[in-house]
């Protein structure tokens, strides 16, 4: 089983996934391929994200029954905590607060 759900990416990228992949919604991509044939489709996705982001979920032999990667921008970041893939969240950015730097 694979998953891929997209954020804010370009029409022609979800239209090139929907050749492989069953849009189920609005960016949320399903299908059962092999390892091969998932690191060719997760390859064009790379290459068509853009400013957006996207991650892909598959089914493997480990303890949590799936392993996931991430690409682009976004609040969700993967750690691994005692070999444990994990989900931290960055803190939220204040549209408010300005930084400057100084030379």
């Amino acid at each position: 089983m694979l998953v891929i759900v997209l954020e804010n990416a370009p029409p022609r990228l979800r239209g090139r996934l929907a050749v492989w992949l069953l849009e189920i919604r609005a960016g949320v991509y399903v299908g059962n391929y092999s390892i091969k044939v998932r690191d060719y489709i997760w390859s064009q996705v790379e290459i068509g994200i853009g400013e957006g982001n996207a991650v892909m979920a598959w089914r493997t032999n480990n303890e949590a029954g799936f392993d996931f990667v991430t690409l682009g921008i976004n609040r969700r970041i993967p750690v691994e905590i005692d070999g444990a893939k994990l989900v931290s969240f960055l803190p939220e950015s204040d549209p408010n607060t300005q930084t400057t730097q100084s030379l």
